[in-house]
This record gives structure tokens, C-alpha cells and sequence, in this order.
């Protein structure tokens, strides 16, 4: 098991979530958010919106989980 630390962003900051969740090794981010929406369903509106980052990279969703990741979630900026 690999320990993945979460950071959430702006709206998602009020929704909430767990700091971090332990996957296996191999894990993609894809499956890493289904694990996250089964435990915080309230995230999962956000889901065709959300910018996904490992560390100081942007990255897909199918990008390979890494022991200590940091995974940061963003909503999309709107200015005015």
C-alpha cells in the first residue's frame, strides 16, 4: 500500500475530504478519484470539471500513483 496526500482547492475546500488515502501500487488517478467519490460522494459533481495535479505537474487521469504524491484538485479558475 502506497500513502497518497490530497490537497483540494477553492469550492472543494468547502466540500471536504480526507488529507490522504492509502492505494495500491499502481494505481492510477482515475481510480484513485473513484475511491475518493465513494468515500465523499458530495465530490463527485466536480468530477468533468476537475484539474488535477501531482506535485508542481499537471497531469491526466491516467497518470501512475507515486508513494507520498501530493494530488492536488482544482476546480476551473473563472475571473472577472
Amino acid at each position: 500500500m502506497m500513502k497518497i496526500k490530497l490537497q483540494y482547492f477553492s469550492q472543494l475546500r468547502d466540500v471536504g475530504g480526507p488529507s490522504s488515502l492509502d492505494v495500491c501500487s499502481g494505481v492510477t488517478v482515475q481510480e484513485l478519484l473513484d475511491q475518493l467519490f465513494a468515500l465523499k460522494p458530495d465530490l463527485h459533481c466536480w468530477d468533468k470539471h476537475l484539474l488535477i495535479a501531482a506535485g508542481n505537474d499537471w497531469v491526466s487521469r491516467a497518470y501512475v500513483l507515486h508513494e507520498n504524491d501530493m494530488i492536488s484538485l482544482m476546480p476551473p479558475v473563472q475571473g472577472g
